[in-house]
C-alpha cells in the first residue's frame, strides 16, 4: 500500500511540473479573408463565364459578357433619329450664317462712320443709322436661334440616351475587380441574369488576417504593427509564420457569449486581427494560435 501511495504521489508531482513548464499560446482564432462578391450590372443572357473555384484571376479580367445586342441596336435608331432631328435645324443655321456676316460689315461699316464723326466727316444721323444696323442684325440672329432652341434640346435629349446606353453596354462586359481566388461561382453561361444577381465571389488569399482573443491583461503587451509568430497545426508539429498585429479592438467583449452569469461577465476579452502572408497553405476558417515574442 505504501509503495502504491508513493508511485501516485509520484506520477501526480510529474504531471503538475510538465504543466507549469509547458507553454500556452496568447490567443486563438481562425483566418479570414475579405470577400466580394461580382453581381451583374446588366440583364440579358449570359454568354460565358470564363472562370472556375480555385482559379486565380488579376484585377481588370475580362472574365463574361451579358448579351448586347438589345442595347446596340436601342443605339442605332437614337443615332437615326438624331440625324433626321439634326436636319431640321440645317435651314435655320444657314439663316444664321448669313446673318454673322452681315453683322461683321456692319459692325465693319459702324466703325469707319465712328471714326469720320469723330474727325467731323460725319453727322450724328449717319452714326445712329450705323448702330442701329447692327443692333437690328443681332436681334434678328437671337430671333432665329430661339427657333432652333427646341431642335438642339431635342438634340441634347438624344445625345443623353446614348450615352445612357453605351455605359449600359460598358457593364455588360464582366471585369475581375480585384486580384484573388475564385472561390464560388453562382452562374452557368445561358442563364438569363438581372441586375444584382450574383455571379461569382472571390477573395485575395495572398495576404490572410488572423482574428483572435485576447484577454484584458494582455492587451498592454500587444500593439498595432508589432511583430507576433503564428502557429498553424501541421501533422503532429506545428508550422510557424510570421504576422503583423494590424488591428485592435477598441472595445472589449464578454466571453462565452452565450453564458450572461455574474461569475462569467468578469471574462473580458478584446479581438485583435494579424496580418499573415499566405504560402497556399493558410485556407479560410482554418484554426491557429497567437504566440507573443516566439
Amino acid at each position: 500500500m505504501k509503495k502504491s501511495h508513493i508511485l501516485i504521489t509520484t506520477f501526480l508531482l510529474g504531471t503538475l511540473l510538465s504543466c507549469s513548464n509547458s507553454e500556452k499560446a496568447d490567443g486563438y482564432g481562425n483566418f479570414e479573408a475579405t470577400e466580394i462578391t461580382i453581381s451583374s450590372e446588366a440583364n440579358g443572357k449570359l454568354e460565358f463565364l470564363n472562370l472556375e473555384e480555385g482559379q486565380i484571376l488579376e484585377k481588370g479580367a475580362f472574365v463574361g459578357l451579358v448579351d448586347t445586342v438589345q442595347p446596340y441596336l436601342n443605339k442605332q435608331q437614337l443615332l437615326a433619329s438624331k440625324k433626321t432631328v439634326a436636319s431640321k435645324s440645317g435651314g435655320v443655321w444657314s439663316q444664321v450664317s448669313v446673318l454673322n456676316q452681315q453683322l461683321q460689315t456692319a459692325k465693319t461699316e459702324q466703325q469707319r462712320v465712328q471714326n469720320m464723326f469723330s474727325e467731323s466727316a460725319a453727322t450724328q444721323r449717319q452714326v445712329d443709322q450705323a448702330n442701329s444696323q447692327v443692333s437690328v442684325l443681332k436681334k434678328q440672329i437671337q430671333n432665329v436661334e430661339t427657333q432652333n432652341a427646341p431642335i438642339v434640346n431635342e438634340v441634347k435629349s438624344i445625345d443623353a440616351k446614348v450615352v445612357q446606353i453605351e455605359e449600359q453596354i460598358a457593364k455588360s462586359s464582366i471585369l475581375n475587380p480585384i486580384n484573388g481566388t475564385v472561390l464560388t461561382k453562382y452562374a452557368e453561361p445561358g442563364e438569363i441574369v438581372s441586375f444584382g444577381k450574383p455571379l461569382y465571389k472571390i477573395a485575395d488569399l495572398e495576404e490572410m488576417t488572423l482574428r483572435v482573443y485576447v484577454g484584458e491583461t494582455q492587451l498592454p503587451n500587444i500593439k498595432i504593427g508589432q511583430q507576433v509568430t503564428v502557429k498553424i497545426d501541421s501533422g503532429e508539429t506545428m508550422k510557424d509564420y510570421k504576422g503583423t498585429i494590424s488591428w485592435i479592438s477598441a472595445s472589449a467583449e464578454f466571453t462565452p457569449k452565450i453564458i450572461q452569469t455574474k461569475e462569467e461577465r468578469v471574462n473580458l476579452v478584446y479581438a485583435v486581427k494579424i496580418t499573415v502572408k499566405n504560402d497556399g497553405s493558410l485556407k479560410i476558417g482554418m484554426p491557429a494560435e497567437m504566440w507573443i515574442g516566439n
